[in-house]
């Protein structure tokens, strides 16, 4: 089972794109140094990124130019 699951993340964002833009751009911010905001049981950045993401602890703000 994946956790958490897409229906449950699609539902925090307006679209499947603006999931994978936040997830890989906060993702990239981990790797650079940046600390988890949330609890995982994985190391794995992507999936930090995505438990973030489905514990409202990163949000996104769509822009003309993109996403903030």
């Amino acid at each position: 089972m994946i956790h958490p699951s897409l229906d449950s993340l699609v539902s925090k964002v307006d679209s499947k794109y603006t999931l994978v833009t936040l997830s890989a751009k906060r993702a990239r911010e981990i790797m650079s140094g940046d600390p988890a905001a949330a609890e995982s049981k994985s190391n794995k950045p992507v999936t930090l990124a995505l438990e973030e993401i489905s514990q409202n602890k990163v949000t996104f703000e769509r822009t003309k130019t993109g996403i903030k």
